[in-house]
């Protein structure tokens, strides 16, 4: 029997929960009703796990408090939240953090009761709550561990009875949603928490758990520490400004696919020598499933893109130096000759907006910047960026307002979670794709109030039809009819419009359904794997059958989807 749960306890649960979903991270994806390329739920909830899982085991080392490890946890998941998923996960331990914050160690019912409080606020933080989703599992089989936990003092009993409520209720999830029954699956996100509480429960129950989060990144210091090394070999006040060849300081880790995902097998000899030609200073620390990547490039986006194809990138993080490098050399000359310290000088001036957009495809985001956009963060439909990465492109720009782009749904919630982590004023525009996006930014006036900016972004945004082509990764069903895996999909703001067996085909009848009711531009923005002729069929058969629409045409180099289409 366990009548209370100690600080080794609690650690033990979270990293049986942690290895749990980490284990079975392919199912989930596999769940996800879409029947595109982008089922990432699994990807996102995992990444997010273990970023709280991480702050955990720091916590670990100096605290025997479960409620300072719950705080710990809460505050990892928040910053690694990544995708509707991931945020909706940390909202459910902020509020089991918060309930647990004085409790030096638990109890069945505390248990219980703080995993209803974790229900509660992130139902709170979610502005439309929608039945049949993760929430009603963990809504359903929170009130389950409440009331059985006010007969039996025996935590591992309650877990157990919340892990049967939570299947039970998953296996509900499509009598409350259609869109699940119509595909034959249950709720992906529901699915990963039943995952979470069977390591739990695997844990409160006595089984032997093996992992650890430092398992999962096992170069640990050696990791963390690349760019203190890589910094190390020289001194910035050796050299000029000007004479820095590779402007931006680039940091990530990839977690490298297996072969049977289709990616290319990883040689770190290889890996080393083909990267390096994108920049300078380069440490590569790779192990079987982790690849930790410090350079110096020009243009780092050419980097990420590279290392892509060999699996997920996380831990993304992009430094201007020229900037870093400027003021280093005012700080040194101002001690040097006996200036005013820091505090007495004259701070940079800020400019009155800076922008910030999510983005995926080296083309896309060299649109976005040559529209004005200060930082492109990389990510989009199968890698959505963490609450972490937000905040750090946010504050990366000297601006006294920041405008941010999600231009993803999946991404929107992310984003409205770092209105509260940063001092700068924020406005997060709730765009969903990137036509809408680069729709925004064009309506946006420097001279304008936020609000006045804000009203006229929202407006245009309102005024483009987004859509988007791409193929189907399995069987499934739509309104029209069957999809077959394999078949080309276009969708138009979020909803698939029409099947084909042929690029062509998919992508001349999607846009024959957007310009039904008129248009003056259409932008067609193509991915990496169409080819010149497959744009140029595009191109003729919208001269020949729309002769007064102008069409723009740009490289977007995004993966997964061939076409996005931008009709106004």
């Amino acid at each position: 029997m366990v009548k209370q749960i100690d600080a080794k306890g609690f650690s033990q649960m979270i990293r049986a929960g942690a290895e749990r979903l980490n284990n079975n991270v392919d199912a989930v994806n596999a769940l996800n009703v879409f029947p595109v390329p982008d089922g990432d739920t699994g990807t996102n909830m995992n990444l997010t796990l273990t970023s709280g899982a991480g702050e955990l085991e720091k916590a670990s080392a100096s605290h025997d408090h479960v409620g300072q490890l719950a705080l710990a946890l809460s505050k990892g998941l928040l910053m690694g939240a990544r995708g509707n998923s991931g945020v909706i996960l940390s909202q459910l331990f902020r509020g089991f953090g918060k309930f647990l914050s004085d409790k030096e160690t638990v109890n069945a019912r505390q248990l219980a009761e703080a995993l209803k409080r974790g229900v509660e606020t992130a139902y709170k933080a979610v502005i439309k709550p929608v039945e049949g989703t993760v929430l009603t599992v963990a809504r359903e089989a929170a009130e389950k561990g409440v009331s059985v936990s006010r007969q039996i003092e025996d935590a591992a009993k309650v877990m157990e009875a919340v892990l049967e409520e939570a299947r039970a209720s998953l296996a509900r999830t499509p009598e409350l949603l259609p869109v699940l029954a119509q595909a034959g699956v249950v709720d992906a996100g529901g699915q990963g928490l039943v995952f979470i509480y069977e390591g739990f429960y695997a844990a409160l129950s006595g089984e032997e758990i093996t992992y650890t989060v430092s398992d999962t990144r096992s170069k640990g210091k050696e990791e963390e520490s690349l760019g203190e090394i890589a910094h190390r070999k020289s001194a910035q006040s050796q050299f000029e400004t000007g004479d820095i060849e590779h402007g931006y300081c680039t940091e990530f880790m990839v977690k490298l696919k297996v072969v049977e995902d289709e990616a290319p097998a990883f040689d770190e000899e290889s890996f080393r020598k083909e990267i390096g030609v994108f920049g300078d200073s380069l440490l590569v620390v790779a192990d079987e499933d982790l690849v930790k990547v410090h350079i110096h490039a020009e243009h780092p986006g050419d980097a990420l893109n590279y290392a892509q194809k060999y699996g997920d990138l996380t831990r993304i993080k992009i430094e201007n130096m020229r900037e870093q490098h400027t003021h280093i050399l005012e700080q040194e000359a101002g001690g040097e000759a006996g200036q005013p310290d820091k505090s007495t000088k004259t701070p940079e001036e800020k400019k009155p907006y800076g922008i910030v957009a999510v983005a995926f495809g080296k083309g896309v985001a060299e649109i976005f910047r040559s529209l004005g956009v200060d930082v492109v963060i990389e990510g989009g439909q199968t890698m959505n960026p963490s609450t972490e990465e937000i905040v750090r492109a946010i504050e990366s720009v000297h601006a006294d307002h920041i405008i941010v782009l999600p231009n993803n749904k999946n991404i929107i919630l992310t984003a409205e979670q770092v209105v509260d982590l940063v001092e700068v004023p924020i406005t997060v525009l709730p765009t969903k794709t990137i036509p809408q996006g680069l729709s925004a930014l064009l309506a946006f006036n420097p001279e304008s109030d936020p609000e006045a900016n804000r009203e006229r972004m929202l407006q245009a945004v309102h005024h483009v039809q987004s859509g988007e082509v791409t193929y189907a990764v399995r069987n499934s069903q739509y309104e029209g009819g069957e999809i077959k895996e394999g078949d080309f999909l276009g969708i138009r703001e979020g909803k698939i419009e029409t099947v084909g067996d042929s690029l062509l085909a998919a992508s001349s009848d999607l846009l024959t359904k957007m310009l039904a009711d008129g248009a003056d531009v259409v932008t067609v923005i193509y991915g990496q794997d169409v080819t010149d002729e497959q744009v140029k069929e595009l191109t003729d058969f919208l001269d020949k059958e729309y002769p007064d629409v102008e069409c723009e045409v740009h490289y977007g180099g995004q993966p997964l989807y061939f076409f996005l289409f931008s009709v106004e």
